[in-house]
């Protein structure tokens, strides 16, 4: 199924966002395209208990010369939230490489916000001929970078959760106490279930206990991009760093920026990320 929702446009025209719902064998995948369909496909892939609309603000700067594609991962945004399927780091990147396979990619650069990083590795270590490179966002190496652990940025801890409790965990994903959250990301958060939220959550942390995000694509071969805001209040901005154990890797501090650059300084962030895809992005023949 396709519907055109009013979404965000190079020009700030009218130009709609073509947002499709794909009925995987294990739940439905909420998928929002932007840009030209024969241009090179960058793949968006949000964090924990969040959505496509986390990208929203960076959708204008990328779509221009990119096919962009964010994807709701099962359990979030408007994709299904079974209780009885499994929300595995491997199971949430083999339904990403399926929704791509459907909308006829072939290659795509991915990038990944948090926890998205996440999925994104584990996509390329499943889909090495669909992944051209990756790029990560404020995405730790490992849960030796994590700042907070037992603090409001693991989650709040009821369900559902109050307001006061949502605004405590959304701070620490911002560098600074008055940012002003967009209201729709604390919509994402209470759109999940508990039962989803915490799945996902225990995914994450199970799949960087079994081992490090660089040493995981230090054997894949793909190029990689790391941008980190250099005020990250949920991992630590110096483990930024371990990911030069990638031959080739690229590492992009932003200051002042905390752990959504994406939503905090969308063309700061954006800047990078364009120049990394122009040389890296594979052309539709």
């Amino acid at each position: 199924m396709t519907v055109s929702d009013g979404g965000p446009h190079a020009d700030g025209g009218a130009e709609a966002t073509e947002s499709s719902i794909l009925s995987l064998d294990d739940g439905d995948i909420h998928v929002c395209q932007d840009g030209p369909r024969d241009a090179p496909a960058l793949l968006l892939i949000h964090g924990s208990a969040s959505s496509a609309r986390s990208w929203h603000p960076m959708v204008p700067l990328l779509s221009v010369s990119h096919r962009v594609i964010r994807i709701d991962l099962l359990g979030h945004g408007r994709s299904a939230k079974p209780a009885d399927r499994t929300y595995a780091v491997p199971d949430q990147a083999r339904r990403v490489g399926v929704a791509l396979d459907r909308l006829g990619v072939e290659h795509a650069v991915v990038g990944g916000h948090s926890s998205g990083g996440v999925v994104a590795t584990a996509l390329a270590e499943q889909r090495p001929d669909l992944v051209t490179a990756l790029a990560l966002i404020n995405t730790g190496p490992s849960l030796d970078a994590f700042i907070t652990p037992g603090s409001a940025a693991t989650g709040p801890s009821q369900w559902p959760p109050t307001d006061d409790q949502l605004r405590r965990f959304a701070s620490t994903g911002f560098s600074r106490a008055g940012f002003q959250i967009p209201e729709e990301l604390l919509d994402d958060v209470r759109g999940m279930t508990s039962h989803t939220f915490t799945a996902t959550m225990r995914a994450t942390r199970s799949y960087l206990e079994q081992r490090a995000l660089p040493d995981r694509l230090a054997v894949l071969g793909k190029p990689l991009l790391v941008i980190f805001g250099e005020d990250d209040r949920r991992w630590r901005s110096s483990s930024a760093s371990d990911y030069r154990a990638v031959p080739g890797a690229k590492v992009e501090l932003l200051p002042g920026l905390g752990h959504s650059p994406l939503l905090e300084d969308p063309p700061r962030t954006a800047t990078p990320l364009l120049a990394f895809t122009a040389i890296h992005a594979v052309r539709v023949n």
